[in-house]
């Protein structure tokens, strides 16, 4: 297994990224709200999550059947606290693990 990819992420309220994570492409639409920050995730064009409740150390796809070779995760790296998009840019690492949850 590859060692964890560091998805780099802005602290902004909304925020769209596209990166290449194992040869596919992938767009994140991350949207703080008043009730957590939310992600939609695109899988070479297609959507395939919408409206997920982003959380602290919890696999984010979780399923094989979406595609994805692999799995992310938001992970505070000063407690135990769900990400908030003003701390995106360095308390809250968004990774992504190849071949988990495939």
């Amino acid at each position: 297994m590859a060692d964890p990819v560091v998805i780099p992420l802005n602290a902004v309220a909304q925020q769209s990224v596209q990166v290449t994570l194992s040869s596919q492409s992938v767009q994140l639409d991350i949207q703080q709200r008043t009730t957590g920050l939310y992600m939609n995730i695109w899988l070479n064009g297609t959507m395939i999550i919408a409206g997920l409740l982003c959380q602290d150390r919890t696999w984010i796809v979780q399923k094989s059947y979406f595609g994805m070779p692999g799995d992310m995760m938001f992970a505070d790296q000063e407690g135990k606290s769900d990400p908030d998009y003003s701390g995106l840019s360095g308390r809250y690492v968004l990774m992504y693990q190849e071949g988990v949850n495939v």
